[in-house]
Formats: structure tokens, sequence, C-alpha cells
């Protein structure tokens, strides 16, 4: 069994919907970037607040705040990613269940539910 990594936002702009929600959630704050951070980000041309992936840390899941530039609208807007001890297990089971894999990579698994929601497994 799984539990709760992350809340995943599709978004256009990560920095400004990450500053909403953490004002808008009590205990909740856009994580801090330490200069190795800020440093990676400028070799990539980006900064704090064109950070295409902004994290949000609180007293319950992270929230994750990623662009997608060219959203496809037929899947969700919002997604759970769920940290398993062995994804590959974890997909089986899943499909058990009646779930169904979009896709995988190498560090998660895309996947449905029977009413086709989208949802990451991922290890730990």
């Amino acid at each position: 069994m799984g539990s709760i990594r992350e809340i995943v936002f599709d978004c256009a702009s990560a920095a400004r919907l990450a500053r909403f929600w953490a004002e808008l959630l009590d205990g909740y704050a856009v994580r801090p970037y330490d200069q190795a951070e800020i440093d990676r980000l400028a070799t990539l041309g980006l900064t704090p607040e064109t950070d295409p992936t902004v994290m949000v840390d609180g007293p319950g899941p992270v929230l994750c705040f990623q662009e997608v530039p060219d959203r496809n609208y037929q899947n969700n807007r919002v997604h759970l990613d769920i940290s398993v001890d062995d994804r590959g297990q974890e997909v089986q089971r899943i499909r058990s269940l009646g779930g169904e894999v979009v896709r995988e990579t190498d560090g998660y698994t895309v996947m449905r539910d029977p009413e086709g929601n989208q949802f990451c497994i991922v290890g730990h």
C-alpha cells in the first residue's frame, strides 16, 4: 500500500499558484530556495520566480506546482503522487483493483482509476 507523497497541480505559472496556496492554507509556505538551488536554476536561465516546479510545504501533504505548457485538459488538473516501497508490485496490485497504466517512466508510473482520474505511483 502507498501513502500520499504529493498533491500535484498542473498550471501555467507555478510560482504564482504556489504563493496563492501557501497564503490560503494555514501552516503552509513556499519551500525556501537555498543557494545551490538558485545556482542550479540560473544555469537553466531560470529564477525562483520563473521556476517551472515549485514546492509548498506544510503540516499535511506537500503541494507541488508544475508548469505544463501544452496542457491536455482531458486529464486531471490536480493529481496525487502515491509513494510505495515496490512500484512494480504496487502497479500490479492497482491493476487488479481496476486501475490502468497510462505510461511508465524511470521515476514513476502514471495510472488511471476506474473512472479515468490520473495519479502517479513513485518509489520512496
